[in-house]
């Protein structure tokens, strides 16, 4: 299964194997409870119908190369950008999470050099949430 970010017209691969860190802790599952003026409790319970975070992390030895970053930037630079995440063979509609910044970042594997290009490579942190 390929692992893919587009904007519907440019499309950057993503290692198969990236980290998904907060997959399995989060749940769609909205609860709310207080108690009344009688003492009574009063219980809310109801299903998120979107929001769920989608953090993505890559090391030395899964990385992007830097023409890729340099989409991912300008995407995570854009407020609003809207864009379809493939991963595990499942398309996600995700914007960044700016509310828990950094939403993007990138570090250099391998040095630095004066210009993002294909030769450099990057390992990086996303901070998705499906929309």
């Amino acid at each position: 299964m390929t692992t893919t970010l587009s904007d519907g017209t440019v499309t950057v691969s993503l290692p198969d194997d990236l980290d998904w860190a907060d997959e399995l802790s989060w749940s769609p599952v909205q609860q709310s409870a207080e108690a009344s003026i009688t003492g009574a409790m009063i219980v809310q319970i109801g299903t998120r119908e979107s929001g769920r975070p989608i953090t993505l992390e890559a090391d030395a030895t899964r990385y992007v190369s830097g023409d890729g970053i340099a989409h991912l930037h300008a995407w995570s630079q854009t407020a609003g950008q809207q864009l379809t995440l493939t991963l595990r063979g499942i398309a996600r509609d995700v914007i960044f999470r700016h509310h828990d910044a950094p939403a993007f970042t990138a570090r250099e594997i391998y040095g630095r050099v004066p210009t993002l290009d294909g030769t450099q490579y990057y390992e990086l942190t996303l901070k998705l949430m499906e929309i």
